[in-house]
C-alpha cells in the first residue's frame, strides 16, 4: 500500500493550551512487532490542561480506529505461541486500539493487568506519539489492538452471527468508545461491585463471612440482614464522557443481577446533568433496573444522601473527574484521579474506613465487556449529535484548538477528530 511520506497531526506544545496542526513526518515500521494504521480519532484534556506533567511537543490522541496499512516482519501464518493477531493481522483489517501498548505475552498481562505491561506505553504522550494523526505507529500490534475484521480473533458473550451483524452496522463513531471510555466505565464499575467492602450488601452476609460461599463457614453467631442492609447506594462524581460510560456499566450490571439499589450522578455544570438525564431516559427500561436514579448538583447531592442513607454515606463513590476537589467529594460521600497530592489526611480516612482503588484501565482486558456492553446500549452509544449523545460533534483537523477549547469548558461532549475531512 502506497503511504505518503508526510502527514498531517494534531501536536500539544507545552506548558499547556496550546493546539496546533502541524505537518510531520508519517511513521515507518522500526520493529517487527509494529503495525502502521491508517486512522480516525478524539481529545486527551488532562495533557491539554497542563495537567499531565509533560513538557515536551508531541501528536496528540490516545483513541483511534484504523486500517492496518502495514505490518512488520513478526506477522505471519506460521507464528506460533505468540498472540494470534501475529498469525491472522493483514493489511486491510480495521482495528480499534487501547489507549495503551501491551505486548499481551508477559505475566501482567496474562493475569490482564494490560495497562500495566512492562513494554506498555501510552498513546499521545512523549513515549509514544499519537493518534490524532492521519498514520499512527503501534508497538506490539498484536498484542495490543482488536480485529474488527475478523470477530473471531476475541472472545464476546454474544453469539457469532449477532457479533459479525452488530459489527457491520456500528458505526465507527460508536466503535471508537472501546478504545478508553467505555471500558473505563465498566471498568469503574466492576471494582465498586466487587469491592470487598460492599460485598456484604451484595451478598446479604456481613463481613468477614461475606467472602465465602454460603455454607462453608459456620455463620451461626452472625446477625441476620435486613433488606435496608442490602441496599446499594452510589455517587458517581463527574458526568463527561467517562462519568456517563460508568453510570450506564452500573445501571446495566445492576439491573442484570437484580440488586437493589440508589445512584446519584453529580455534576456541577447543568449541561452535563441536563446530557446525563438524556442519557438515562434513552436508555430501555430492561438496562434500567427498578432502583432510584437521581441526577443532581453537588449541593442537592449532599441532601440526597443524607435523605437516603441517615447520614451514613454512601456503598461506593466512583470519581470520574481527576482533581482534588473531586477526591474531596468523594471523601464526603463515602477513577481517574491524576493530581499529585491527596487531598485530606490519613486520620480523616482512619475516621470513615475509607478504601481507595486508584488506577489505569486495563482497557484492553476490558475490551470484550465493553463491546458487548456497546451492542447493548445502541440507544445511547449509537448516534451522534443528539441530547442522549456521548459525541456531539465529528469535526476536521482545521477545526482542532476549538473542539478542544469548546470541550474542556463543557460547551460541548465528545468531540472526534477525522483525519481526512
Amino acid at each position: 500500500m502506497n503511504i505518503p511520506k508526510t502527514q498531517s497531526a494534531v501536536r500539544w506544545h507545552p506548558p499547556s493550551y496550546d493546539i496546533r496542526v502541524e505537518t510531520i513526518a508519517t511513521p515507518q515500521i522500526q520493529d517487527p512487532d509494529d503495525a502502521i494504521i491508517k486512522v480516525a480519532v478524539r481529545s486527551d484534556l488532562h495533557i491539554y490542561r497542563g495537567h499531565g506533567g509533560v513538557n515536551q511537543i508531541h501528536t496528540c490522541g490516545h483513541e483511534f480506529i484504523g486500517e492496518v496499512v502495514a505490518l512488520g516482519s513478526s506477522y505471519h501464518s506460521n507464528s506460533h505461541g505468540r498472540p494470534g493477531l501475529y498469525a491472522n493481522l493483514k493489511v486491510g483489517d480495521k482495528v480499534v486500539s487501547p489507549f495503551t501498548v501491551n505486548c499481551g505475552e508477559c505475566h501482567v498481562c496474562r493475569l490482564g493487568y494490560t495497562c500495566r505491561c512492562p513494554e506498555g506505553a501510552l498513546f499521545g504522550s512523549p513515549a509514544l506519539e499519537g493518534g490524532q494523526a492521519q498514520y499512527v505507529r503501534v508497538p506490539k500490534a498484536g498484542g495490543t489492538l482488536f480485529n474488527l475484521s475478523n470477530p473471531s480473533t476475541w472472545s464476546s458473550a454474544l453469539p457469532a452471527d449477532a457479533k459479525a451483524s452488530a459489527l457491520a452496522t456500528i458505526a465507527d463513531s460508536s466503535l471508537l468508545m472501546l478504545a478508553d471510555i467505555l471500558p473505563t466505565g465498566v471498568f469503574a464499575a466492576l471494582q465498586a461491585l466487587n469491592h470487598p467492602k460492599v460485598l456484604p450488601a451484595v451478598t446479604g452476609r456481613p463481613w468477614p463471612f461475606s467472602f465465602f460461599t454460603s455454607g462453608t463457614v459456620n455463620e451461626a453467631n452472625t446477625t441476620n440482614t435486613t433488606t435496608e442492609d442490602r441496599m446499594l447506594t452510589f455517587a458517581i462524581i463527574g458526568l463527561g464522557p467517562v462519568g456517563i460510560c460508568t453510570a450506564v456499566s452500573l445501571l446495566d450490571i445492576l439491573s442484570t443481577r437484580d440488586l437493589p439499589f440508589r445512584i446519584v450522578a453529580i455534576d456541577p455544570v447543568e449541561p452535563r446533568r441536563e446530557r446525563m438525564k438524556a442519557v438515562y431516559s434513552a436508555i430501555a427500561d430492561g438496562g434500567k433496573g427498578s432502583g432510584l436514579f437521581h441526577v443532581n448538583s453537588i449541593e442537592d447531592a449532599k441532601e440526597t444522601v443524607r435523605n437516603w442513607t441517615g447520614g451514613v454515606g454512601c456503598s461506593a463513590v466512583l470519581e470520574a473527574v481527576g482533581n482534588t476537589s473531586a477526591l474531596s467529594l468523594a471523601n464526603y460521600f463515602g477513577g481517574v484521579h491524576g493530581e499529585p497530592m491527596m487531598p485530606f489526611s490519613g486520620r480523616q480516612l482512619y475516621n470513615k474506613n475509607v478504601s481507595f482503588d486508584f488506577g489505569r484501565c486495563p482497557a484492553r482486558a476490558m475490551f470484550p465487556l465493553a463491546f458487548d456492553l456497546l451492542v447493548k446500549r445502541q440507544d445511547v452509544f449509537g448516534k451522534v449529535g443528539d441530547p442522549a449523545s456521548l459525541i456531539d460533534r465529528v469535526v476536521g483537523f482545521d477545526q482542532a484548538a476549538e473542539g478542544y477549547r469548546a470541550f474542556d469548558k463543557g460547551e460541548v461532549g465528545k468531540v472526534i477528530f477525522d483525519p481526512w475531512k
